[in-house]
């Protein structure tokens, strides 16, 4: 069995366990960061969700019950995340626009608005775009991209079609990125007779330099253009995971991908190593602290069985809102959902009630009253609350 010393072990490897593993690093700790596969952001629209209730989403958390993690963190704690990760990826190729103290409409793909608060770079033009013509470009075959959708719910607009030869987004994104392929897509696009207005396509621009080629283009045909969000698999929480898994390695995290744990050890009120299962030689992961952010039911954070909710990990104490038969709705995506508010409930500093582990911290949608869906603050809460354990960890290390 191979073995490996770190001062934190982060476990989950979304945008919780990220934002704690980069800041720790950040700070000189020797971090190692465990995950079973890709997370959930990188199925996400890419964008950062903090309260959707209202223009201002810090002041829509005065409004959010006590228990709930924003009012753990606090106004200032959720500023210093958001900071925190504009900062980190201002230094990537997919920087990111917009502030905590307003809300920001983006165009959807079947022609609505979504209400959300940090954007990348390439879809900043989206703001306001309904009041200006616009011209939709899509791609012939491409899948999960109607610009009918659009053009229906939008008098102002039209759109054309381009054939890149492949029909994925991910396979679109890859021929943008190919020598000649953009001459070739700006000639044609300068060839359509638009009326003055912004171009907006789906979000294809690369995996490597989006914002480049988006300033090329619009540059090249003298208009503002923007990426539109499309469903998974989504090139947007692509960059994004990218980009920070990149951060912290360039910090010199150390990262266990693809990577399930077999076993924990605890000797008395500490956690002192987990195992990673393997096919061959199995790993012991040893840590001074360690963090947990392994999501929530979508995640395998959480698994509901025929009489319980279980945490997939340390087999902590879960919290569940209300009797069991309020489990059962026909959506499990509807907002509301009763079962959406289980999870771990935390004390201040982050440690999970009624385990007495004094260097365990919880972080991300597995906390308890989260309620993600219902106030559209997923990837919000994750930096949030990322951030806060990752500072309850620091404190405890020094």
């Amino acid at each position: 069995m191979s073995d490996s010393l770190h001062d934190v072990v982060v476990i989950g490897g979304g945008m919780s366990g990220l934002t704690a593993s980069i800041y720790l690093a950040g700070k000189g700790f020797k971090t190692a960061l465990i995950s079973r596969g890709d997370p959930v952001c990188c199925l996400s629209t890419g964008c950062i969700d903090v309260m959707a209730a209202g223009e201002g989403p810090l002041e829509a958390i005065a409004d959010l019950p006590g228990g709930h993690p924003y009012r753990l963190v606090g106004r200032k704690g959720i500023e210093d995340a958001l900071k925190l990760f504009k900062d980190t990826m201002a230094g990537s190729p997919v920087p990111y626009v917009g502030t905590p103290r307003r809300n920001r409409e983006i165009l959807t793909p079947i022609g609505t608005f979504k209400t959300t608060c940090l954007v990348p770079r390439t879809m900043e033009a989206s703001q306001g775009c309904r009041d200006d013509y616009l011209h939709v470009i899509s791609f012939s075959g491409i899948r999960d991209f109607y610009p009918s959708y659009i053009t229906s719910k939008l008098p102002n607009t039209g759109f054309s079609l381009y054939d890149a030869g492949v029909s994925s987004t991910l396979a679109i994104a890859t021929r943008f990125e190919e020598p000649g392929f953009v001459d070739d897509f700006c000639s044609w696009l300068s060839g359509i007779e638009i009326p003055p207005g912004r171009v907006a396509l789906p979000a294809v621009l690369g995996l490597r330099k989006p914002v480049a080629l988006m300033e090329d283009i619009s540059g090249r045909i003298g208009r503002d253009v923007f990426e539109i969000p499309t469903l998974p698999p989504s090139i947007p929480g692509l960059r994004l995971f990218q980009a920070l898994k990149g951060s912290f390695q360039e910090k010199g995290g150390y990262v266990f991908w693809g990577k399930a744990i077999s076993s924990v050890e605890i000797r008395g009120n500490m956690v002192e190593a987990v195992t990673l299962a393997a096919s061959g030689r199995p790993s012991r992961v040893q840590g001074r602290a360690f963090i947990l952010a392994t999501g929530s039911f979508v995640s395998g954070g959480l698994f509901a069985t025929r009489d319980a909710v279980k945490e997939t990990v340390f087999d902590l104490n879960v919290e569940i809102p209300g009797p069991r038969n309020d489990w059962f709705w026909n959506d499990f995506f509807t907002p509301g959902h009763p079962i959406e508010g289980s999870g771990i409930e935390v004390d201040s500093s982050f440690r999970p009630l009624g385990s007495g582990l004094e260097n365990l911290f919880v972080c991300g949608s597995i906390l308890a009253r989260s309620d993600i869906m219902k106030n559209h603050c997923g990837h919000g809460l994750a930096l949030a609350t990322g951030l806060k354990a990752a500072k309850m960890c620091e404190r405890m290390l020094t």
